[in-house]
């Protein structure tokens, strides 16, 4: 039911608030980029930072612009199970195609109890929707094992996708060998779409990807591509992407008055910030991410304009539907301001 390429999408913000203006003219990009589907409301969405009447609010305008056009998938997921019964239920209400159930983070289930207490429940009650879960162990500090993962793909129809961020391969073919050849697995990670796709112990369908924010069309292409078996165009448009999909989480080294320190600047952090720079309506982050440092923001640009040098295509779309001059954006310092710690 789902390949190619769904986008994670972000969720712009404005003096703090959803701009939901904003949020129209992405998806709207998106659907012109012709990707497969688009996910509202994930750990890209900010989700930890949307309290839930905006979070329905988003996930029932994206569903609605959505429509007859692509598919929708709602970020459902939460560390309670009634609040996810209930973001289901308004997933439903609003005709999303699916929804994606994070592991529960914080307080640490174990797959059993995942399985038995989290999903097993979302999915008996809502059979309407596929139930996507999403295991990304290094957010959620949980995860939802392969062989718990089989069982309820034998006890629920409406649950046979699942989205694989584990970034483990060994992993991911467990994930195969349980759940049998029919099952959909789709890549959380865009720097390991194509290994997934093509290793015949994984098959993966397509990704739920952060760097088609940017660009929506060639990591569509990317994903058909693979699909079809054409590793040799794929792999040119990986090549492409390749610095994009490096600026999911960007790590610099820092001196402090104490001494060096690693930052980390995760995602949606990095991809957002070059967002902006392009000219792109997406906003800052909530708090509590903030800005990056000058380092991290250099390596922001060094991928941007890594991509606008050698593969301008990629970025075409943005300058074609928002009107705006990437390579003169790429170079105007006064675009950083207000995305950028000018000290650590």
């Amino acid at each position: 039911m789902f390949s190619g390429c769904y986008t994670a999408l972000m969720t712009p913000f404005k003096d703090y608030a959803v701009d939901y203006e904003a949020l129209e003219k992405l998806v709207e990009f998106q659907i012109a980029g012709g990707v497969s589907g688009i996910l509202a409301v994930g750990t890209t969405g900010e989700s930890p930072t949307l309290n839930w009447e905006e979070h329905n609010k988003v996930i029932g305008m994206v569903a609605e612009k959505c429509k007859g056009r692509c598919q929708s998938i709602a970020g459902a997921g939460s560390n309670n199970t009634r609040e996810t019964l209930e973001s289901t239920e308004h997933a439903v209400h609003v005709g999303a195609d699916a929804a994606l159930l994070v592991d529960p983070y914080y307080n640490g289930p174990s797959s059993l109890e995942i399985r038995r207490e989290y999903v097993a429940p979302v999915a008996a009650k809502f059979p309407q929707i596929q139930i996507i879960p999403y295991v990304i162990p290094g957010r959620t500090g949980a995860q939802l094992l392969p062989e718990d993962l089989a069982i309820l793909n034998e006890q629920f129809a409406n649950v046979s996708t699942v989205k694989e961020a584990t970034g483990s391969i060994e992993n991911m073919k467990r994930t195969r060998e349980c759940c049998g050849e029919d099952f959909t697995i789709m890549s959380g990670d865009d720097d390991k779409t194509l290994t997934m796709m093509t290793d015949p112990s994984i098959k993966a369908s397509g990704v739920i990807s952060v760097a088609s924010n940017i660009a929506p069309r060639a990591v569509q292409d990317m994903a058909t591509f693979l699909n079809q078996g054409n590793e040799a165009e794929a792999e040119k448009l990986v090549s492409a992407l390749k610095p994009l999909f490096g600026i999911v989480t960007v790590k610099t080294q820092e001196e402090t008055p104490f001494g060096t320190v690693t930052c980390r600047a995760r995602n949606p952090l990095g991809a957002k910030t070059l967002m902006v720079i392009l000219g792109m309506p997406a906003g800052t982050c909530r708090q509590p991410l903030g800005k990056m440092t000058r380092k991290g923001v250099e390596v922001v640009l060094d991928a941007g304009r890594t991509v606008w040098e050698n593969n301008p295509e990629i970025l075409q779309p943005i300058a074609d539907f928002f009107g705006v001059d990437i390579g003169a954006r790429l170079h105007d310092e006064s675009l950083l301001a207000g995305l950028v710690y000018e000290e650590y």
